[in-house]
């Protein structure tokens, strides 16, 4: 089905208590909005709206929804509502906040803290390819944090990728624009067109969802420090599950960047599910180790806290 364009809410529209003030990004499952509660505290406001489903004219308030697409609209609608009702349930420094969810005008919202900074993608565009390692290694640990915290409820984001990755103004990350909801809805929905970013979905997103777990999280975080890197994605998962044109990460910056860091990338990266890291803990104990490929992967949980409180309380330019 064609992708159709849907129209933003006008600004200086009353949602309930929060004045909308401008569109943040407009997407093909959602719009966020920039907005303003009674008290004028800024707020970001995301508004299910699939255009593949629904379409909402200028000047109109309510989205247009065909018959054959209304329980396909309205399924899609409970899940991104109780992906709300779930992250907010959620206190992480590394997670967005979400302070609120409701529905109104026939769809849904949830309200977010506003953030101030710019995104990784961002980022890596300003820098043009000259991340420093200790930056990539800092950000990534920091941010497994918070996806720790998201898979120890039983969830999984499953649209990880730089333009996700908010860094604060302070330095610190920010997971932001859960895609789960969006993947359940294309799971039953199976005429409309997957929602994935290619390069950073793992293979399973493609083929054999059931198989999806942690380890998917973690192939796009391998997949974000590689564009970290490259400025952009490596192959399409899909594409390398037919003919894999990946060039490790070892072949590619050897002698860039530690041997240690390009090989978890590619581990990170690996289309069998069950070769990658089985969990962020995992993950986390190999990039805090550094320079040194030779240290124990077991390491004292002393030592792993203080690390972390290191990585805390880091700062740029520090």
């Amino acid at each position: 089905m064609a992708t159709q364009a849907n129209q933003p809410l006008p600004d200086g529209y009353q949602l309930q208590n929060y004045r909308i003030r401008k569109v943040l990004s407009c997407g093909g499952f959602s719009i966020v909005y920039l907005a303003e509660d009674e008290n004028e505290v800024p707020m970001a406001i995301k508004e299910y709206l699939p255009a593949s489903l629904a379409l909402r004219n200028r000047g109109d308030v309510l989205p247009a929804i065909a018959e054959e697409n209304l329980a396909t609209f309205r399924y899609g609608m409970k899940c991104f509502f109780e992906e709300g009702k779930s992250l907010a349930g959620l206190s992480h420094s590394n997670i967005v906040r979400v302070l609120n969810f409701f529905r109104a005008n026939e769809t849904a919202y949830m309200v977010m803290r506003y953030e101030r900074g710019r995104t990784l993608q961002e980022h890596i565009q300003h820098q043009r390819g000259g991340i420093k390692e200790d930056f990539i290694r800092r950000v990534i640990t920091l941010l497994l944090n918070g996806l720790r915290e998201v898979h120890a409820n039983k969830l999984l984001h499953l649209d990880i990728k730089p333009a996700n990755i908010f860094i604060r103004n302070d330095g610190t990350p920010v997971l932001i624009d859960f895609g789960a909801a969006r993947q359940t809805l294309t799971e039953r929905a199976t005429r409309l067109s997957p929602v994935h970013t290619p390069g950073f979905a793992a293979p399973e997103q493609y083929r054999k969802r059931e198989t999806l777990g942690p380890w998917s999280d973690i192939y796009s975080i391998g997949a974000t420090m590689y564009a970290c890197f490259d400025s952009g994605a490596p192959p399409p998962a899909d594409q390398r599950l037919d003919k894999d044109k990946y060039v490790p990460a070892r072949n590619r910056w050897s002698g860039k960047y530690s041997e240690q860091l390009l090989q978890t990338i590619d581990w990170c990266l690996r289309l069998d599910h069950l070769r990658r890291p089985q969990s962020v803990f995992a993950l986390q104990k190999v990039l805090l180790r550094e320079r040194d490929p030779t240290a124990s992967l077991t390491s004292r949980s002393a030592d792993f806290r203080d690390l972390v409180q290191k990585l805390a309380n880091w700062r740029p330019g520090r």
